[in-house]
């Protein structure tokens, strides 16, 4: 979990969150779990951010039942499809959730 000074420390992670929810068309509930999975998963490094904001929102996409692909997660996020793909699951599982098998 996170606390609640976490939501003004990272706003503008937050906010840029919003704008690839925006470009993906994500539905608000996929927004507020990728807000969440990404608040609790906040890196100490910057560099780490992006990365670990595509992969939450990808998770939420999934959780949410907005599925979108790793590619266009990736892309909207202006990532690597392979940083999203080496921490997906990891966010969900931290969450307590159990990742697709798929």
């Amino acid at each position: 979990m996170y606390n609640a000074s976490a939501r003004l420390e990272h706003a503008p992670w937050l906010e840029e969150l919003e704008a690839i929810a925006d470009r993906l068309e994500l539905s608000s509930d996929a927004r507020s779990t990728a807000a969440d999975l990404f608040l609790a998963n906040v890196p100490e490094s910057d560099r780490s951010k992006p990365a670990v904001l595509a992969a939450s929102i990808y998770a939420a996409s999934l959780v949410a039942g907005d599925g979108r692909t790793q590619c266009a997660v990736a892309d909207a996020a202006d990532v690597s499809r392979l940083s999203v793909q080496q921490r997906w699951k990891t966010i969900l599982e931290d969450a307590g959730l159990e990742p697709p098998s798929w």
